[in-house]
């Protein structure tokens, strides 16, 4: 979310999204009316104003702005247009910065729907045109009645398709002109909006139907003035015309995820539950029964693809435009709201929420050719041991190093562990170049689990990789992690530490090289080097369960840097860290030795496995392509 810092002091806004107390504001200076608050130019105070920079389409994170009604600052001889022109100027300039990718207005832009009232409003949404920041008007009860069938109007004539025609964003509008739909791109991927009239006909629900279903993939955001009504508590449910519009429009097309509008008060949300069984957000948005009309009050939903969340927040820039030392009592309480309904956040994990209309294109699978180079030591996928998910593979199953080098692991089990131990299945990283895995389940006590090893004379298991390594592994953690896995291994190399004249670690009966998972699903790499009687040891952040992650362990000859999913994790020693102290004695994946026993095997998914013979950088990792 936007930082605000007005001037002089912290904001009310700052303070609350800091945890601090506010104290009361009865003492601040009084405005003397609205001709003096309307005095205050945009530009007081510190208000955020936009970047240098350009909206991003492809960043994961961006933002969608909610205007809601406004219709008592265009009322009759009442009307009022600084605010309204506040927030817009406002919306344009921190474009940028916010990331703004669209702004949705509700409706009820005017009292009584009067050609004067919707010419002042025009008025003002002018100076959006100049702009590159689309936008939609829907129209609202206090500016039109009967049904989309009412033919021309005052609000046709100022806010009609033609209005919104040179934005690349609109795809159309309904013949009677009251419903249009624009297609956005934000967050590297299309968005639809649908902005509907207050009362669809017939005929208007069938258009609007039809938009949905001629463009199924794209995730869509209904507006409308009249959806959900609150309780005084925030509890939303449908409206009379609101289920209307559920039943002939929202429920059977799993696209819209997201619905807005204004007309009611108090403010409210709930979810639904479409016929897919997915949620549909429903958002109550209107601010006009409180101070100035609702001061040209804005949401901001900002959508954070990365982290699989919308945070909202809610506030009025042209108050926040008012110096702090020249606000009344009202404006001081009102330029931000911070209740739970007001300002909130949940959940919107793409991959998720869109697979049933959208699901991802997954990148193709790609050949040895594209992943073994002049330095590669070692590479073994695991779509050659092919079968159905869950096939059992058993002992002495081989697995080709796809090298050439003569690095081939054969599969044994640990323990008195069963067949089952060791099973194939298709799942995978995205962007692991084998779309297949190998399933450990690797147990603590005696049924130990499975391991793949590399034959006595195999190549890797005497490389000492002076000049560097880079030793790269797909993994997932079950979901739910089940059970006490505490310490078991990922890939080793055999035999203790101590024989290698290795004495300065914990014990000298662990393996010179090994990648382990902690009780606390940390990464623990543990080396000792050729050179040195050392034992720098990395360790990672705590692995989420039933996600596939990325580690590469990349060596320049000097020290030791771990990274996950393409990110450099903090705990890596200073200690110089050359070669890798090996035994000649064989290379495993799936199990780590504690006095050249194996205990527990691996519990998940292991993918891909390769080793580098010196440092990559990051675009030369596995998942880079």
């Amino acid at each position: 979310m936007r930082s605000v810092n007005t001037s002089p002091g912290p904001s009310r806004r700052s303070m609350l999204a800091s945890g601090l107390v506010v104290p009361a504001v009865a003492a601040l200076p009084a405005v003397t009316g609205a001709s003096s608050a309307a005095a205050a130019p945009v530009t007081s105070g510190a208000t955020p104003r936009g970047s240098a920079g350009r909206f991003d389409p492809d960043s994961p994170r961006f933002c969608l702005a909610v205007l809601p009604d406004t219709q008592y600052l265009f009322d009759a001889d009442s009307t009022e247009p600084t605010p309204l022109r506040a927030t817009l100027e406002w919306l344009r300039e921190n474009r940028a910065e916010e990331n703004i990718a669209f702004v949705a207005q509700l409706g009820d832009v005017t009292e009584h729907g009067t050609e004067a009232e919707l010419a002042a409003a025009a008025a003002v949404w002018d100076g959006m045109s100049g702009s590159d920041l689309p936008f939609s008007v829907l129209a609202g009860n206090h500016d039109v009645s009967g049904d989309d069938q009412r033919g021309p109007t005052p609000y046709l004539d100022h806010f009609g398709p033609w209005r919104f025609r040179g934005m690349p964003t609109f795809r159309g509008a309904s013949p009677d002109g009251y419903h249009s739909y624009h297609v956005f791109t934000a967050g590297g991927r299309e968005w639809l909006l649908l902005a509907m009239d207050w009362r669809a006909s017939d005929a208007g629900l069938a258009w609007a139907a039809g938009v949905l279903d001629a463009n199924p993939t794209l995730p869509t955001i209904l507006t409308t003035h009249e959806f959900v009504a609150a309780d005084e508590h925030g509890v939303a449910a449908l409206s009379e015309y609101g289920n209307t519009l559920w039943q002939s429009v929202v429920r059977g097309r799993d696209q819209v995820f997201l619905t807005l509008n204004g007309h009611f008060w108090p403010v409210g949300r709930t979810v639904l539950v479409n016929d897919a069984g997915h949620e549909v957000q429903a958002h109550l948005t209107n601010y006009q029964d409180q101070y100035y009309g609702g001061a040209a009050m804005i949401r901001l939903y900002h959508v954070d693809l990365a982290r699989g969340i919308v945070d909202v927040e809610t506030f009025s820039p042209w108050l926040e435009s008012i110096p702090q030392d020249e606000r009344n009592l009202l404006a001081a309480e009102n330029l931000e709201k911070s209740t739970d309904l007001d300002r909130f956040s949940f959940p919107l994990v793409a991959e998720e929420r869109f697979a049933g209309f959208a699901p991802p294109a997954l990148p193709a699978q790609r050949p040895d050719r594209d992943v073994i180079t002049k330095d590669t030591a070692a590479y073994w996928r695991f779509d050659e041991v092919r079968g159905v998910e869950g096939s059992v593979v058993g002992p002495g199953t081989r697995v080709r190093d796809r090298t050439g080098n003569g690095n081939d692991v054969t599969a044994r089990l640990v323990g008195a562990a069963g067949a089952g131990a060791l099973t194939w299945s298709g799942d995978h990283h995205d962007d692991a170049p084998a779309h297949a895995s190998l399933r450990f389940d690797g147990h603590q006590g005696p049924d130990g689990g499975a391991a793949l090893e590399t034959g006595p004379d195999a190549p890797v298991n005497s490389d000492q990789f002076l000049d560097g390594f880079t030793i790269e592994v797909f993994l997932k953690l079950p979901d739910p992690f089940v059970g006490d896995h505490a310490w078991m291994g990922v890939l080793s190399w055999e035999g203790n530490n101590g024989d290698a004249g290795k004495t300065s670690g914990y014990t000298t009966e662990e393996p010179s090289c090994s990648l382990n998972v902690t009780s606390e699903w940390f990464l623990q790499f543990v080396l000792y080097p050729s050179l040195d009687d050392v034992n720098p040891t990395s360790w990672t952040h705590a692995l989420t369960p039933g996600r596939w992650t990325h580690v590469a362990i990349v060596n320049d000859g000097e020290h030791t840097v771990v990274f996950v999913d393409g990110s450099k994790v903090v705990r890596n020693p200073a200690q110089r860290a050359r070669g890798i102290a090996t035994l000649g004695k064989p290379f495993a994946i799936g199990a780590t030795q504690s006095n050249e026993e194996f205990g527990q095997g691996f519990y998940g998914w292991i993918g891909d496995v390769r080793i580098s013979s010196r440092g990559l950088d990051v675009t030369e990792f596995l998942t880079a392509r």
